[in-house]
């Protein structure tokens, strides 16, 4: 296949761009600086510039776009960072995409649609939720109507938390759990929908040539856990004791409006779509997932 790929240098794109490229595809990165090779392609989507006829040839694209949302304090400019990265990009894409006629979008969403859950189970039949995240996935979802509307399979892969070694959450955990800082996040009774790095590229690579799938798809593993059994496994894995309790007011003395509904908030998602359509996860549980990333 020939796949473009907008949001490549990140860490899921960096992942699916050598794993499409070891599979013997033909893969194109968007990027927003000057190109360095025939393989680069510029646009900025901040300026609705995208040269389309990158796009003719195309089999597939894949939209990852997204400044990170844990990455600084929610300040008002970086919410609206946060939006506009995501949004505008996704609505540059999608009427690039419905004017080339490429066959598939794969376009990036979170499990932050569904809100905060609580103890309950969601799957991509649930309704969205409330809040700052909710809304922005709501919209960023919105804004790849225009594929849609012009009958392009449209994928909005809603990821959980990616696990992986190089980066992410659990980058920036293993340090903290390795000199025995780990913990507990307020009570420890919220979800974490969670999957690995491999499992998440195997999927939308998997999605990328399955005709019959689209709308959305949660991302996720087949077993979300609570926090508290997350800083468990973590410590376990590791072999390091994680006795610390950071308490819910103490996040958000520190991190303010993020620590409300990115960390003592979360999602009970599960994958039904995927399961329906016979994926096949390498890590079914956390451990498995922890194992893999933080020992093999």
């Amino acid at each position: 296949m020939r796949v473009v790929i907008a949001g490549s240098s990140g860490l899921i794109g960096t992942a699916l761009v050598s794993s499409l490229r070891g599979d013997g595809h033909d893969v194109v990165r968007l990027v927003r600086r000057a190109t360095a090779g025939p393989d680069e392609s510029r646009w900025d989507p901040q300026k609705d510039r995208l040269d389309t006829p990158i796009l003719a040839d195309a089999d597939a694209v894949v939209n990852l776009c997204g400044v990170g949302i844990g990455d600084k304090r929610w300040t008002g400019a970086y919410k609206q960072l946060i939006r506009d990265s995501r949004i505008a990009a996704t609505d540059v894409l999608a009427e690039a995409v419905a004017e080339a006629r490429v066959p598939a979008f794969v376009s990036a969403s979170a499990v932050g649609y569904y809100g905060d859950t609580g103890n309950t189970v969601v799957d991509e039949s649930s309704p969205s939720g409330i809040g700052f995240l909710a809304d922005t996935c709501r919209d960023w979802e919105a804004a790849a109507a225009p594929a849609v509307a012009s009958n392009v399979r449209t994928v909005l892969i809603r990821s959980g938390i990616v696990l992986s070694p190089r980066g992410g959450l659990l980058g920036k955990l293993r340090r903290l759990y390795s000199i025995g800082l780990g913990g507990r996040l307020g009570d420890g009774r919220q979800y974490l929908s969670w999957i690995s790095l491999e499992d998440e590229v195997d999927a939308i690579k998997f999605l990328l040539t399955r005709d019959d799938v689209d709308g959305p798809v949660d991302l996720t593993g087949p077993a979300p856990v609570t926090n508290a059994e997350f800083n468990s496994a973590v410590a376990r894995t590791l072999h390091r004791p994680a006795p610390w309790i950071v308490p819910g007011f103490a996040l958000n003395a520190l991190v303010g409006e993020f620590a409300r509904e990115g960390i003592l908030a979360g999602q009970r998602a599960i994958p039904t779509v995927l399961e329906a359509c016979g994926f096949s996860f390498r890590h079914n549980t956390i451990g498995e997932a922890l194992d893999a990333c933080l020992v093999r």
